[in-house]
């Protein structure tokens, strides 16, 4: 049975209802750093624990996997039981599994460290987005604040190489978790002291069933991407994973329809601009990863740079993300989401073309300009994204709107990971500039996808009324 929680949602004050934002960026800083700032650690972090490339991906994807398939549920819990008490819970979990991160002995210790820090963040992302969302009612103030959200969120991910460069530089790769607990501990004192709680009024109960299909279909999906080139991709075993995924995901489709409270409402993608935002979410966080891991391979395999200076090739990427991104905010509160959406989609295409020739040599500046034009790129593409997808639910399902789109961003990052270590995994220093070709290929298209997501944005009103939890269902 359905329970009914009458929460009264408290007025905020201008001043308060920003400091809320800040509290929030704070932690979702966290979250957005710790998906890219193992990158440019990856070859010292081979180096001192003796693993390989396949076994660094799993450092990486460990966190974004266990992040994606549990964002739904994590919004769920959080409208139900309260957002401020499910994100205080994520930052202790998160920062005590930064402390095994930072003191793992072992490839193996240091991935399941990761996979837990995933479940911390999982209990940040969405829930963040829904305290916002519920601290700014007016629609204009609520777009800009999603922007400086998405500036935050953005320039954490971009600016992770940077931090994670200068960390590994003075102190070693230990650092990049190390630096994570005093954040958390600031952070734990301003939420206690300035976030409101708040809550769904009406609580959706938990969907055990969605959530194991997701997990699987997500885990496997990604998974295969990152054994596929060592077990092969006719190989029994790669062809029982596809089997397994597609059977799962069909699963998760009809277990779905037939919940009266699904994880994910299959209904909602019967709109054409959710679906096309939560793609679009999908290609943003896949041109990211994949830029920013084959950067780091690149610079470092087959030029010799030094972590340090991997980062700081990135700087120019996290100055565009972080300029553009408020400058997005606004003009979707004033213009819609069409018009940053179609900026991002040619940023990242231009960026990525600049790169489909490269080779051991290639010019300096043309590697800055074309990480600079990327990071425009994705500095556009984030509010209106998340604004679109956020404005096609009640608000009373902000976590799991919020959900809904950072599943689809680690999701992206899951992927990006995956078929960038997968060009490259094979390759020699010499080698390497031409096996990651394909890769840049790859971030011009989901450019180009970007414009004709561009093309598709209008107001959602048709997925606020699918997803309307008095809609009739088979329990």
């Amino acid at each position: 049975m359905t329970a009914t929680i009458h929460a009264v949602q408290p007025v905020l004050s201008a001043r308060r209802r920003w400091t809320v934002l800040a509290v929030c960026c704070l932690s979702m800083f966290l979250v957005g750093l710790d998906t890219t700032i193992v990158n440019v650690g990856l070859p010292a972090i081979g180096h001192g624990l003796g693993v390989g490339t396949r076994s660094l991906e799993w450092t990486v994807d460990a966190y974004t996997l266990v992040l994606a398939s549990l964002l739904m549920s994590s919004g769920a819990l959080a409208d139900r039981f309260g957002r401020r008490r499910v994100f205080q819970v994520g930052l202790v979990v998160f920062g005590v599994a930064s402390l095994l991160c930072a003191v793992a002995p072992s490839a193996g210790t240091l991935v399941a460290a990761r996979a837990v820090q995933g479940i911390g963040a999982s209990m940040l992302s969405p829930v963040a987005l829904a305290i916002v969302v519920n601290a700014m009612p007016d629609p204009r103030e609520r777009a800009q604040a999603i922007g400086v959200w998405a500036s935050v969120f953005g320039l954490s991910m971009a600016a992770g190489p940077v931090a994670g460069g200068a960390l590994i530089a003075g102190f070693g790769w230990r650092s990049v978790f190390w630096i994570n607990v005093p954040v958390i501990v600031a952070a734990l004192v301003l939420v206690a002291v300035f976030v409101p709680e708040s809550r769904a009024q009406r609580a959706q109960r938990l969907d055990l069933p969605g959530q194991v299909l997701l997990t699987v279909v997500i885990g496997v999906s990604v998974g295969v991407l990152i054994e596929g080139p060592r077990i092969g991709w006719t190989s029994p075993a790669a062809l029982a994973m596809y089997v397994l995924a597609a059977v799962a995901m069909v699963a998760f489709v009809r277990v779905e329809s037939r919940r009266r409270e699904p994880l994910m409402d299959p209904r909602l993608f019967r709109s054409p601009v959710f679906s096309s935002a939560v793609l679009g979410a999908v290609a943003v966080f896949v041109v990211l990863n994949v830029t920013l891991l084959l950067n780091t391979l690149y610079l470092q395999h087959a030029r010799g740079w030094t972590p340090l200076a991997t980062g700081m090739a990135t700087l120019p990427m996290a100055v565009g993300a972080t300029v553009c991104a408020p400058l997005s905010g606004h003009l979707v509160g004033r213009l819609g989401p069409r018009l940053p959406l179609a900026l991002a989609g040619g940023f990242i295409t231009v960026g990525g073309l600049c790169l489909v020739r490269l080779d051991q040599h290639t010019s300096v500046v043309l590697l800055l300009l074309a990480y600079s034009l990327i990071g425009i790129g994705f500095g556009f593409a984030n509010a209106p994204i998340t604004n679109t997808a956020v404005s096609g639910l009640p608000r009373s399902r902000a976590g799991v709107a919020g959900a809904i789109t950072s599943t689809a961003r680690q999701f992206g990052s899951a992927i990006g990971i995956a078929i960038a270590g997968g060009l490259v995994t094979a390759a020699g220093p010499t080698g390497l500039a031409q096996a990651s070709r394909p890769g840049w290929f790859l971030v011009a298209a989901c450019g180009v996808l970007l414009c004709l997501v561009a093309h598709a944005s209008r107001p959602t009103k048709d997925a606020a009324r699918l997803a309307s939890p008095q809609a009739p269902r088979a329990a």
